[in-house]
């Protein structure tokens, strides 16, 4: 048996881990990788939480939380598709989308 509190120290180490690649990387399609990271550290930490408490109110949580990230995925990649096609490159700085 793997103690919570074990689940939950992954779980921040990855949700800081992810906080670290949004501040740090330039490139947006790293800093979506990073974003969803950090989502899978928080259902992580949720699982931690039912596993602890023994209840599936925690695991259900986490289905929803899955299907509305991957509905998030698919129109996060095409935005960035998109803004790559008309700009050319996917570096975060050199994005204003306010001048096309």
């Amino acid at each position: 048996m793997i103690p919570v509190s074990h689940v939950l120290s992954l779980s921040a180490i990855l949700f800081t881990i992810g906080v670290t690649g949004v501040i740090i990387r330039r490139n947006a399609i790293v800093v979506f990788m990073c974003i969803e990271l950090m989502l899978n550290a928080v259902n992580l930490g949720f699982i931690g939480f039912a596993y602890g408490m023994q209840s599936m109110v925690g695991v259900m949580f986490v289905f929803f939380v899955l299907i509305v990230a991957a509905a998030e995925a698919v129109i996060g990649l095409s935005i960035i598709l998109a803004i790559f096609r008309n700009k050319g490159t996917l570096n975060i700085d050199e994005l204003n989308l306010l001048r096309w």
